[in-house]
């Protein structure tokens, strides 16, 4: 009885890492193709917070986001 239950614990435990190592694979994959804001929506942000803002400005914000996505 004791190595069935064992047995059942571990293919559990296996089955959540597994499961885990593949969702998160597969999030970071989605978030590389489709990101979550781009060039476009952080002009539309700064100029709703009253900056003009200059093209060297977004894409330095534009870098760090990529960067801190890696």
């Amino acid at each position: 009885m004791l190595p069935y239950i064992l047995v059942g614990l571990g293919a559990l435990v296996a089955g959540v890492a597994i499961g885990f190592f593949i969702a998160r694979r597969y999030m970071m994959s989605y978030l590389k193709k489709n990101p979550p804001i781009n060039e476009q929506m952080l002009r539309m942000m700064m100029m709703q917070m009253g900056q003009k803002p200059s093209q060297k400005k977004i894409n330095q914000m534009m870098n760090a986001m990529n960067k801190q996505m890696k």
